[in-house]
């Protein structure tokens, strides 16, 4: 049986599993919609790592979700042994930004771009997906906005001299705007060498069109592009939907891997997998085994649309960071995204993620995780 044979078995038996999650989750969202900004959120609550009424994992272990806090499509950026991690406006920032010492405990800090170009429609910004990367002496965030003249959404860039400041941009337009194929959004910034790149995808499902994900060459200082932008992959399987999102570029032992999410951010089908490229810029095949991580839907708890992952390696260990949504105690889907972590083994040359995990793990920077 094919892989796309046996994703149309398991959406078989997901209608039961619909009805225990209600409406909310199986069909209350547009399909072609990519991630968009949550409705406005209450006062943000403290960061957490785990529900109240959970009993604590032991020492040098931890438990999914890591940040119970409205926190999607996570990136996260290593920086003098401290991980920062930034993600879509929620809770009345543009960029949402926390830090922690360990990827487990996490506190959530202000605004990291509070001021937005000129470009950006200020009634709605819908900024989502932000990265970070060190260029130089000092940190360049990309990030996706709504272009007040097309209403497209679209990817700009602003800069700060270190973490602790606010990231500017001066920009008058962005950086990457492809109106005519929809927009858009989800930029990665990947260094190979001395060569910066930046990915990202079409919002092509915004409008009935194809979507890809997308690569081109950036200024030595990232600020700008250079070159051409070259089509990656595109949603051509079944377990795609209308939509390739979230580009992650991985280099290992010499194999380029390039992770992303693909299906209704909103729904159980949206899920992760990875194309094997020969290059950085491509060619790019999707991995047979596709998708490598999906909805836990075995029984509670449950875990829905896992998805738009970053990519993080410690000592030696490969940590997927993800968001997922909140499932409530009545078992109807939340409308909060949390973040959660799960290890990645290699096998064969091929990525293998242990997760969703809901019971306790080796944590990160544990004497166990380092060594597994």
């Amino acid at each position: 049986m094919s892989t796309d044979d046996r994703w149309q078995a398991n959406v078989r038996r997901w209608p039961l599993v619909c009805l225990i999650l209600l409406l909310v989750s199986c069909g209350g969202a547009n399909p072609g919609a990519a991630t968009p900004a949550p409705a406005a959120q209450p006062t943000a609550q403290p960061a957490t790592s785990a529900p109240a009424t959970a009993e604590p994992p032991g020492a040098g272990m931890f438990q999914n979700p890591v940040l119970r806090q409205d926190f999607p499509d996570p990136a996260v950026l290593a920086a003098s042994g401290v991980y920062y991690a930034y993600a879509t406006n929620s809770s009345g920032r543009n960029v949402q930004m926390a830090r922690s010492e360990d990827l487990i405990t996490w506190e959530l800090l202000p605004d990291a771009m509070p001021a937005l170009p000129k470009w950006v429609r200020l009634s709605r910004p819908d900024v989502w997906a932000p990265e970070v990367i060190q260029v130089g002496e000092r940190y360049v965030l990309y990030f996706t906005a709504r272009h007040a003249e097309s209403g497209r959404q679209c990817i700009g860039v602003a800069v700060a001299a270190s973490l602790d400041e606010r990231f500017r941009s001066a920009s008058d337009e962005p950086l990457v705007c492809q109106v005519e194929e929809g927009g858009s959004i989800d930029a990665h910034p990947f260094r190979d060498g001395e060569q910066l790149y930046l990915y990202w995808k079409n919002d092509g499902n915004c409008c009935g069109m194809p979507t890809y994900i997308y690569v081109q060459p950036l200024a030595p200082d990232g600020l700008s592009l250079t070159g051409e932008p070259v089509r990656l992959v595109r949603n051509d399987a079944v377990w795609e939907g209308n939509v390739v999102e979230a580009p992650t570029m991985v280099e290992r032992d010499g194999a380029y891997y390039l992770f992303f999410s693909a299906n209704s951010y909103a729904s159980l089908d949206y899920a992760v997998g990875y194309a094997l490229c020969e290059t950085a810029v491509g060619p790019c095949e999707d991995a047979p085994e596709n998708p490598i991580l999906v909805s836990k839907l075995d029984g509670p708890p449950l875990v829905v649309g896992p998805g738009h992952q970053a990519v993080i390696e410690i000592d030696g260990v490969t940590w997927l960071v993800y968001h997922a949504w909140e499932v409530l105690n009545n078992g109807t889907r939340g409308n909060r995204r949390f973040m959660w972590l799960d290890r990645i083994e290699w096998q064969d040359g091929r990525p293998d993620v242990i997760g969703p995990t809901v019971d306790p793990q080796p944590a990160p920077l544990s004497a166990d995780a380092a060594t597994r």
